[in-house]
């Protein structure tokens, strides 16, 4: 059953139907509804909504299952700066384990953050560090 939540969660996420897609799996019993998989996609689907307290308290389980799940550091942080604790998102990130800071993504993030809370040179070193992992990261700067 999980499988088939998933992948039909998927299809209606990649058409944009955020209510569809939460349906498909919040008609998945006990026990899976604890599966990760499914958390995380659940994650996703209320970020793509706009959904950012519950997209956080997803984030936030994921984390309880899988410490190491370094896509619930990455998103429950930008939820909680969608949620206007960008102070705390920059802590969610810098308390993920240490392989983290081997994604370009990370180094962005705190970026952003840090330059929304005015520490403009350390907001332009992990830019640069963002940068220097993955170039293509740029396309997400304004011009």
């Amino acid at each position: 059953m999980s499988e088939r939540a998933l992948l039909a969660a998927q299809g209606y996420l990649e058409l944009g139907m955020v209510e569809e897609a939460l349906a498909e799996l919040i008609a998945v019993q006990s026990p899976m509804i604890s599966d990760p998989d499914l958390i995380e996609m659940r994650l996703h689907i209320l970020m793509q909504g706009g959904r950012w307290s519950d997209a956080l308290a997803s984030a936030e389980e994921l984390l309880r299952l899988n410490s190491s799940a370094l896509s619930a550091y990455i998103h429950g942080a930008f939820a909680l700066h969608e949620l206007g604790r960008t102070t705390e998102a920059r802590d969610l990130l810098l308390k993920g384990p240490q392989v983290l800071r081997n994604d370009p993504t990370f180094h962005y993030n705190i970026g952003c953050y840090e330059a929304v809370l005015g520490n403009n040179d350390s907001a332009m070193r992990r830019l640069k560090k963002s940068f220097a992992l993955d170039e293509t990261e740029k396309k997400f700067c304004p011009r």
